[in-house]
C-alpha cells in the first residue's frame, strides 16, 4: 500500500512501523465490514490513514484509520456527543482498529482559504457550537496540562535547549496556575487550527479531527490563535486573540497564558524543536 506523505513520519518507530504493517489487513477488514468501495488516500493527512468512501446506499464518507496516539484516543466520543452540530458526523466506529466512519465534508474547502476576518467570523460561529458539558470518557484539561508540566523540561533537555529557559519557566508557571483556576468545564478540542475546519454542505463550516479534552472556554481558542494557517507574525496572532477574546468574552490574558504554554508543549516531538510554535510563545510573553 502507498503510504500518503503526510504519514512519513511513521516510519520513524517502531511503534509506527508496527502500526504500518496491520493497515493492509484493517483496511481490508472495515472495507469488507462497511461494504465500502475506496478512493484514494488523502494525502495531507498526518495521524491517520484517511480515505474518501462511498456507502452501499451512495453515501459519502471518509474512513479514518488513526495512529494509535493518546491525544486522538477519544476522537469517535467527541464527535458522537457533538452529535453533527458544529463538527462532522460520526457513522460508524471500530475501536478495535481505531476505525472511524465520517461524513465527508463537500465541497471541504479549509478554513485558511478565505480572506482572514471571515475566517474569524466563522470560529466565532463555531466555537460556542461546540461548548458542550462534558465528563467521562474524556480527559481533564488541568490532567493534560499536568503531563506537559511534567514532561516539559525533559523535552527541553533532550532537545538540546532549543529555546531560552526564560520561556520554560514563564510558561511552567501560567500552565500551574490556569490549571488549577478554570471555569465551567466543556468540551474543547486541542487541535481546532484553520486547517480542520472545513466547508460543508448542511452547515457552513464544520470541525474535523478533534483531539478532545474537558476544559475552560478560553482553552478552545488556542489552536486559532497559534496556528500560521491564517498568519504568522505578531501582528496576526494578537489580532486572532483579540477577536476571538473580545467577540466570544473570553478572559483574554487566560486565553493568551493557555496559548503560551500549550504551544510551548507542543513545540518539540520526537526531540525536534518547531521554531514557528517558540516564535508564537516569544511574541505573547513579549507583549506582557
Amino acid at each position: 500500500m502507498e503510504l500518503p506523505e503526510g504519514l512519513d513520519w511513521v516510519r520513524g518507530s517502531p511503534a509506527g512501523r508496527g502500526w504500518l504493517a496491520t493497515l493492509p489487513t484493517w483496511l481490508a477488514e472495515c472495507t469488507e465490514r462497511w461494504s465500502l468501495r475506496l478512493g484514494p488516500p488523502f494525502r495531507y493527512a498526518y495521524a491517520s490513514l484517511a480515505l474518501p468512501v462511498d456507502l452501499p446506499d451512495g453515501t459519502a464518507a471518509v474512513l479514518k484509520l488513526q495512529y494509535p496516539d493518546e491525544e486522538s484516543q477519544h476522537e469517535a466520543d467527541a464527535l458522537a456527543h457533538w452529535d453533527g452540530v458544529g463538527a462532522i458526523r460520526l457513522l460508524a466506529h471500530d475501536p478495535e482498529r481505531r476505525a472511524l466512519l465520517v461524513e465527508r465534508c463537500r465541497p471541504g474547502t479549509p478554513l485558511h482559504e478565505i480572506p482572514l476576518d471571515r475566517a474569524l467570523d466563522a470560529v466565532i460561529d463555531l466555537l460556542p457550537r461546540l461548548w458542550r458539558p462534558a465528563g467521562a470518557p474524556f480527559t481533564p484539561l488541568a490532567e493534560e496540562a499536568a503531563g506537559w508540566i511534567d514532561r516539559m523540561p525533559r523535552n527541553w533537555e533532550r532537545a538540546g535547549r532549543p529555546y531560552e529557559r526564560r520561556l520554560l519557566d514563564e510558561a511552567l508557571a501560567l500552565l500551574t496556575g490556569l490549571a488549577s483556576s478554570q471555569g465551567e468545564q466543556v468540551l474543547v478540542n486541542q487541535d481546532l487550527h484553520a486547517g480542520n475546519v472545513l466547508a460543508a454542505d448542511l452547515e457552513p463550516w464544520l470541525a474535523i479531527d478533534p483531539k478532545p479534552l474537558t476544559g475552560e472556554r478560553e482553552f478552545s481558542a488556542v489552536p486559532m490563535v497559534r496556528g500560521r494557517e491564517l498568519g504568522h507574525s505578531p501582528a496576526a496572532v494578537r489580532h486572532r486573540l483579540d477577536r476571538l477574546s473580545i467577540e466570544l468574552g473570553l478572559d483574554r490574558e487566560r486565553v493568551r497564558g493557555w496559548t503560551i504554554g500549550h504551544t510551548l508543549a507542543w513545540s518539540i516531538a520526537d526531540e525536534v524543536a518547531f521554531p514557528h510554535q517558540i516564535e508564537v510563545v516569544r511574541w505573547l510573553l513579549d507583549e506582557g
